[in-house]
């Protein structure tokens, strides 16, 4: 029997619409709903125990949309809050940073993989030891890490592909080309919106992973395995911001064409209880 309660999705913004955006594109007969926490953003800057009080509050939100799975499209708060949600929600929950980790190790040519991310993702070195697990079986693996904690108000502000984008790209990736790279993880879901400014600074022969596509792909094996995909009817696209939601849509639109996000409400979660759960 065909179940069509939605695909719950949140992030601390606007990045994980190209998580959304793959998501939609592998399983688009699937509806979706998208809460963007752009009130409380960034979450990188935040400490352990905020974020995952965030990403709860996020969570419990979306399990009120009746939502059948839940992606965390951020990787800070996967990295920080995933095990918690796992534990805590009624449904299935996917993360941002395996998938992303094992595209990358499968990209790789010479085994030098950059992770540019936020500082929260960067200082917890979980993706650092996820790429390091998806490739022990590589002879000379080397992880080189590095912040780019502006890459995120850069994308929220819709500055993807302009001077200061590059001039912020050219000083954050120096050490990433010294080191001779040839894959780079884009380890928040807002930096594939800066991918041409990245690829620009890096040059054509390195691979930048978009762990978005790799998640979409886990989310409709996932829908296959539990036996709950939709059978595509009266598919619908929520949105809704912890902010302006007429901002979020002119900073989105550009992105996500197909005229979404549209009708996108305010919603604060902040009111939502979680310390029973932490």
């Amino acid at each position: 029997m065909a179940d069509n309660r939605p695909i719950g999705v949140f992030d601390s913004g606007i990045g994980g619409l190209t998580v959304l955006r793959e998501i939609i594109a592998t399983v688009p007969n699937e509806s979706t709903v998208y809460f963007g926490d752009d009130g409380r953003a960034p979450y990188g800057t935040k400490s352990h125990s905020t974020i995952i009080n965030y990403s709860l509050q996020d969570m419990m939100f979306l399990q009120k949309q009746d939502v059948k799975m839940i992606v965390i499209a951020c990787n800070t708060a996967s990295t920080h809050a995933y095990k918690t949600l796992a534990k805590c929600s009624n449904v299935p929950v996917v993360e941002v940073v395996v998938p992303g980790a094992r595209a990358a190790v499968e990209a790789t040519k010479n085994g030098r993989i950059g992770i540019i991310a936020t500082n929260a993702t960067v200082s917890s070195g979980v993706y650092e030891s996820a790429v390091k697990e998806a490739g022990k079986n590589l002879p000379s693996l080397e992880v080189y890490s590095q912040a780019c904690p502006l890459f995120v108000s850069l994308a929220e502000e819709g500055w993807w592909d302009d001077e200061v984008a590059l001039l912020t790209a050219k000083r954050y990736l120096a050490p990433l080309k010294e080191a001779g790279v040839d894959t780079v993880v884009l380890a928040c879901t807002h930096y594939p919106l800066l991918a041409n400014t990245i690829s620009k600074v890096m040059g054509p022969d390195v691979k930048l992973i978009n762990s978005g596509i790799a998640v979409a792909s886990v989310v409709k094996d996932i829908l296959v395995k539990n036996d709950i995909e939709s059978d595509g009817t009266n598919v619908t696209r929520s949105f809704y911001t912890s902010d302006d939601p007429s901002r979020f849509e002119a900073v989105a639109s550009p992105f996500l064409g197909r005229g979404l996000p549209a009708g996108t409400k305010k919603q604060v979660v902040d009111k939502y209880d979680v310390s029973g759960l932490v």
